[in-house]
């Protein structure tokens, strides 16, 4: 890869659960940078094995972030080609690096995407509700309190909601949004996509919390409109 005086930053989807789903510009990429920045090493190092790559790794993470984009900068503005990855799906996009992307930008850095899987995207190509508009509420916080008043924000959304959060809050989230919204709220659940054991669900939330409260699993929720508004 022809190097220009500043190097690019490649941000770069990976699978999320089937390993054939990477992109061969995905792999050309891997093959041509200087350096793989990964959320995780293990997870890094498991990829780039799989692909029969050899590279640098460099982790960045919520620990790191602050103390490392510096660092990254420094290898860019001195000519150094970089890809960014998560531990699975598209970077940035819930995932740390957003600091990176900035810190890039301002200093002139070029930002190219290598678009792949997408958790998100995924989820949306097999819902069955209107999603011509939607509002993605992300993570909600570990504090059971702000979950709430979050959800509470989203009880008069004009739009189906998306949201995601641990595997193993999974049941939590039912029973909030159950809370908030109404048991008689219609949604969709997408769990551990593209994997053996992917199962996705069509119904209310009083029909479905009994089979998936104790569920774990990586999942998306899509709220269909809320058509059950209450204050608390």
């Amino acid at each position: 890869m022809r190097k220009n005086k500043t190097g690019t930053l490649y941000i770069v989807a990976t699978p999320i659960g089937h390993n054939d789903d990477i992109t061969l510009r995905a792999i050309d990429i891997f093959k041509k940078v200087d350096i793989v920045i990964c959320e995780e090493l293990r997870q890094g190092s498991t990829l780039l094995k799989r692909l029969k790559i050899k590279n640098n790794l460099i982790p960045l993470n919520e620990h790191n972030e602050n103390e490392m984009v510096q660092n990254i900068l420094v290898e860019l503005l001195n000519g150094k080609n970089i890809a960014l990855v998560s531990d699975c799906g598209t970077p940035v996009f819930s995932d740390p690096g957003r600091k990176l992307l900035q810190i890039a930008y301002e200093s002139s850095v070029p930002v190219h995407p290598v678009p792949g899987t997408s958790s998100l995207m995924a989820a949306i190509s097999i819902c069955p509700l209107n999603l011509d508009q939607f509002t993605f509420a992300g993570f909600l916080p570990p504090q059971s309190t702000k979950r709430l008043k979050v959800l509470r924000g989203y009880s008069h959304s004009p739009h189906p909601i998306i949201l995601m959060d641990t595997p193993y809050r999974l049941g939590k989230l039912l029973n909030e949004c159950g809370e908030i919204f109404g048991k008689k709220q219609t949604i969709f659940l997408a769990c551990n996509m593209t994997q053996p054991n992917e199962r996705n669900y069509l119904g209310t939330i009083e029909e479905l919390l009994p089979q998936l409260e104790n569920t774990k699993a990586e999942f998306i929720l899509i709220v269909d409109k809320p058509q059950r508004r209450r204050q608390r």
